[in-house]
């Protein structure tokens, strides 16, 4: 089996929370849970730094410069991609010292953290301590995602991310288009720390957001019509006049009624969005750790909060 996680000698370069059991497929380095963000990097291996090295080529013996830089991981001298001269590498240490206060004032615990893709994609996830719950027992919590990408084309995404307790399902970045609070950064420009935290003005109001947007779809009925109009928009499907679904949008029609959480507001616009939160997240890619890459940075994160703001849209004339 091939995992976008990073191996490094048969190690699993990722540290997971122990008391919340074992992550999405059983790798990684166990740890406690008060773990302080400089621990937790190096527990999953992402204590290095990356340089950027000028590029040449040779001819005729002589050595030119390309005008493009390579970035260099420290540790090991693996290219991880090239760039150019604008462009401004954040250190691991800066994206984990990010949540050094918060741990420190107890508003956050560390999560887990840890490489994708040959450590083209370094994450680190923060518990904000902070969690409701809908329909008598439908848990929500919520987490802070910083992913920071050693990789050309691939901004700095500090965000929100929403998981339903009862499936792991990540309801994620739903609301970043729509009063959830993101940050995305390009490297074209210095991070700096103090704005990303004053622009993302983390408070309990985020979590209140989404509670109340979650009540709201759970309080609003889906008809057949309008749920399979729901797939096809967003899974697309096979022919011109929208009427056959796609496999996968058939797919998430038969596991609607028997996803994990089913019981709660049954036939509801808040089921019918989680068809689409649990199927992209555990059934589509071919592997585990594939599927939790594009859930949180890929194209599924995109393709949730699209099916959350469609289904806000379809339940407003329910």
């Amino acid at each position: 089996m091939s995992h976008e996680l990073e191996m490094v000698n048969g190690v699993a370069q990722m540290a997971f929370r122990e008391s919340k059991g074992l992550p999405w497929h059983g790798l990684g380095t166990p740890v406690n849970d008060d773990m302080t963000p400089q621990e937790m990097m190096a527990a999953a291996g992402v204590d290095w730094s990356v340089k950027k090295v000028d590029q040449f080529i040779e001819m005729d013996g002589e050595k030119i410069y390309t005008g493009q830089q390579s970035l260099v991981r420290e540790s090991d001298n693996a290219i991880l991609t090239n760039v150019g001269k604008g462009w401004n590498p954040v250190q691991n240490a800066e994206a984990f010292d990010f949540f050094t206060e918060f741990v420190a004032n107890g508003d956050m615990v560390m999560d887990t953290a840890g490489s994708l893709k040959d450590g083209k994609i370094v994450w680190a996830l923060a518990d904000i301590q902070d969690s409701f719950t809908l329909f008598g027992g439908d848990e929500v919590k919520g987490y802070l995602l910083f992913s920071n990408p050693h990789q050309y084309g691939k901004g700095i995404d500090i965000k929100f991310v929403m998981q339903r307790v009862v499936c792991n399902n990540t309801l994620t970045v739903a609301l970043t288009e729509k009063g959830q609070p993101a940050v995305r950064l390009n490297h074209r420009s210095v991070f700096n720390p103090e704005k990303v935290k004053e622009i993302l003005g983390i408070s309990h109001n985020n979590i209140n957001h989404f509670k109340e947007t979650a009540e709201y779809l759970g309080s609003k009925q889906y008809n057949d019509k309008s749920f399979q109009e729901f797939l096809g928009k967003v899974f697309g499907t096979s022919n011109k006049e929208g009427v056959i679904l796609t496999p996968t949008g058939e797919r998430a029609m038969e596991i609607v009624e028997s996803q994990p959480g089913h019981e709660y507001k049954k036939g509801s616009w808040w089921q019918a969005f989680n068809a689409v939160t649990f199927l992209t997240d555990h059934e589509l890619g071919n592997n585990s750790d594939g599927r939790l890459a594009s859930a949180w940075f890929g194209g599924n994160a995109k393709r949730k909060v699209d099916a959350l703001n469609l289904a806000i849209e379809m339940a407003a004339t329910a």
